[in-house]
């Protein structure tokens, strides 16, 4: 067998998906979202998209870059995944070999990196000298047997308005803001400081798999108060990018408001499986979502290593 590891082409999306899709199934994963991711990110973080190719065939794939709106310097990323019937033949540790090295260059100090709670997994990252971090809970709702809570008959409580993203297409600053402030108090491993809006309009509110129409939002006295963001991949899977509330109308009831309101919208437009992460110590998000029915489906972990200078 002959493994080569190169930079990304527009004809490997479909194989670069796949093995996103094998290893992690429940995200939002399209050729259409490889290719779009590949070529719009930031120029500050340095991405790079490898891939693994076994004797012609497009087998792995390795996404990196730093974490370029950190407040710490020297942060990275690189996330791999092995399509399953071609793990433990040296694609996995080919890529993140490539990806040390070129990170490394970058001056990059620590390396973060998704891993399954799974065997195979935790071995081939522990064995390369990452240790573990954080976890994330991903959670599944079947949305064609699910029983939802149903939408409130006389409309949303008094003084609040159920708006859609969609709805913001003319000034989406509001939802911008609030993401802002709520993104700022998710809990983590890397802290983050705010997009500046023009990038957040290029890469939250471009992003492909953006559903506008199924993300829920609710207003109060003309405040984005709360929202769900939903992504789509037009098969029938949706995944929750976030849900949140300004700390100015916490304890309202407005987080599980919006959910239900996007998980309505998303059973009506076809979708039949939902799917979120949340970060194992955000208790609240995974009390509202034990609370609509989400069952677990994997866990993973975050591992990350220190580069030698």
């Amino acid at each position: 067998m002959t493994m080569t590891v190169r930079d990304f082409r527009a004809i490997d999306a479909e194989a670069v998906a796949a093995a996103r899709q094998a290893a992690f199934p429940y995200l939002v994963t399209t050729p259409r979202t490889v290719v779009w991711e590949s070529e719009n990110a930031p120029v500050e973080q340095h991405y790079r998209l490898l891939v693994a190719e076994a004797d012609g065939q497009v087998v792995g794939a390795c996404e990196m870059g730093v974490f370029h709106d950190s407040g710490e310097a020297g942060l990275a990323f690189a996330n791999t995944t092995v399509n399953a019937g071609a793990r433990g033949r040296g694609a996995g540790s080919a890529l993140v070999t490539a990806a040390e090295e070129y990170l490394s260059g970058l001056g990059t100090a620590k390396v973060f990196a998704w891993t399954l709670d799974e065997p195979g997994s935790v071995t081939f990252a522990e064995r390369r000298g990452y240790r573990r971090s954080r976890c994330s809970r991903v959670q599944r709702l079947d949305l064609t047997t699910a029983t939802l809570p149903p939408l409130g008959a006389g409309g949303p409580p008094d003084g609040v308005e159920l708006r859609t993203a969609a709805d913001f297409a003319d000034d989406p600053r509001p939802l911008y803001e609030a993401d802002a402030e709520c993104t700022e108090d998710e809990p983590g491993d890397v802290d983050t400081t705010r997009l500046p809006y023009a990038e957040w309009l290029a890469l939250s509110w471009g992003h492909p798999a953006l559903d506008r129409e199924l993300t829920s939002v609710a207003v109060v006295d003309g405040i984005v108060a709360s929202y769900s963001v939903a992504h789509t991949d037009g098969r029938g899977r949706y995944w929750s990018g976030m849900t949140g509330t300004l700390r100015a109308f916490r304890g309202r009831g407005l987080a599980k408001l919006t959910k239900n309101d996007s998980l309505h919208r998303a059973r009506s437009a076809g979708c039949r499986e939902a799917f979120t992460g949340n970060d194992g110590d955000n208790g609240p998000m995974l009390a509202v979502n034990k609370w609509f029915g989400y069952e677990p489906a994997a866990t993973e972990w975050r591992y990350v290593r220190e580069l030698s200078a």
